[in-house]
């Protein structure tokens, strides 16, 4: 594996000398991209030369145009779709829809220049699987996809990926845990065994390491963690369970936020929040696996144009959404993995904005929150806020969280959960 650290004259390269052509650089300029990030930088070059790539780097620093543009070159000089057929040329997989849309967006607006023009489709769950069935009549140069609508289009023979040149793999962590292990293995069977895969994120926990050497040649491994600066300020309030909804509504009111996205662990404790929070004067929204995908889209939408200010989700909303500018983000309760909570952070303090990332704990959340610091390196003094200080004990109807089991992530299927440690396993046999 060739390690690549981008060298400081790549801190001070330009998209043309990466050695993009005119149309994306063009484009670029009129999307008002002055110069390439450093993982831009790192990762353009070596997928232009046809490379595997390994590339970790902190939320909002430039992945999607890392493997985007230049897999928008790499098309050119490939034969593009003449209609004929239903093969795929490229291949994105996602963990998400929201991502699904977000990244084919991307793809549209740097290829707008580009003649002739690149078909570029998205795949998904949560609609109509023959709307999309339509749209891949003919194939598609560029296809981005969840798992599993993409293994329902291929059982109706709704198109080939015989021909596939480039897969990547965005927030490579989640697609390569054990959430999509499944439905990953039998994509890959689908696909040509020799094709360039790139793999992006922005957290790489080790029990997914040995599982991307089985997919990556020789990759350049391009890791950003420690090298960029950070614009996002992260801080830990400690305070007592029951007086957790009231800490938030507080610091929503006291502080003027005009945006915060607020994290829970479960679609209920969403709920209840939102209601919490209403009776407080807040108005806010949910966002989570039980919403409709169009009520889902509406309501994210509103929340990007600050039509709606207080946003509470679960972990659907952790991964790779850009939400320009987001001021605050409040993780209510700890995700269950120390790498979600980088993602949900990485919300936050995107493209150089300032940002901040609050985690409120209370007595069953310490331990938790020690391991979640050891793991992603950092340590964060414990504050607290007047009014609503942490006991020194913790309250005798506080839960202790090692009595309970880990969640299983939102919408895993039975089969699925049945892999988790045997008391998790157990315990979701009995919700299903």
């Amino acid at each position: 594996m060739t390690q690549a650290q981008p060298s400081p004259a790549a801190q001070s390269a330009t998209f043309e000398k990466l050695g993009l052509i005119p149309e994306l650089l063009t484009r670029l300029t009129e999307l008002e991209y002055l110069t390439p990030t450093l993982v831009q930088s790192g990762t353009i070059p070596a997928v232009l030369e046809g490379k595997d790539v390994l590339a970790g780097a902190m939320t909002g620093s430039g992945k999607t145009a890392a493997f985007a543009l230049p897999l928008l070159q790499r098309l050119l000089t490939q034969q593009l779709k003449s209609g004929k057929g239903n093969y795929i040329k490229a291949l994105v997989l996602v963990p998400t829809r929201e991502l699904a849309n977000q990244v084919a967006d991307s793809f549209k607006s740097y290829a707008k220049l580009i003649k002739p023009r690149v078909k570029v489709e998205a795949v998904f769950g949560g609609v109509s699987a023959n709307t999309q069935m339509l749209a891949l009549r003919g194939g598609a140069d560029l296809l981005v996809a969840t798992p599993g609508r993409l293994l329902d289009l291929l059982s109706s023979n709704a198109l080939n990926l015989g021909q596939v040149s480039t897969l990547v793999l965005d927030e490579a962590d989640r697609m390569l845990s054990l959430g999509f292990e499944e439905e990953l293995a039998e994509i890959l069977t689908k696909l040509p065994k020799k094709k360039q895969t790139l793999l992006f994120s922005a957290t790489f926990p080790e029990e997914v390491k040995t599982l991307t050497a089985k997919l990556l040649s020789s990759p350049v491994e391009i890791q950003l963690q420690s090298e960029e600066e950070s614009t996002l300020t992260q801080k830990v309030y400690t305070v007592n369970r029951n007086r957790k909804t009231a800490l938030l509504a507080h610091l929503i009111k006291e502080r003027g936020w005009r945006q915060v996205l607020v994290f829970a662990s479960a679609k209920n404790t969403c709920n209840r929040l939102v209601q919490k929070l209403e009776k407080a004067g807040i108005a806010a929204q949910v966002f989570h696996s039980d919403k409709a995908q169009g009520a889902r889209t509406k309501v994210l939408e509103g929340f990007k144009s600050g039509d709606i200010s207080v946003l509470i989700a679960t972990d659907i909303a952790a991964r790779g959404i850009d939400i320009e500018k987001l001021p605050v983000v409040i993780n209510f309760e700890l995700p269950r993995s120390p790498a979600d909570y980088m993602h949900r952070i990485g919300r936050s303090g995107r493209a150089g904005e300032a940002g901040l990332a609050l985690s409120l704990i209370s007595h069953d959340e310490y331990h938790h929150f020690k391991i979640i610091e050891k793991k992603n390196k950092f340590r964060l003094d414990r504050e607290q806020v007047p009014g609503f200080e942490a006991s020194e004990e913790a309250p005798l109807d506080c839960p202790s969280r090692e009595a309970k089991p880990m969640a299983a992530p939102e919408g895993m299927g039975k089969k699925k959960r049945k892999k988790l440690p045997k008391v998790n396993a157990e315990l979701w046999a009995k919700k299903s």
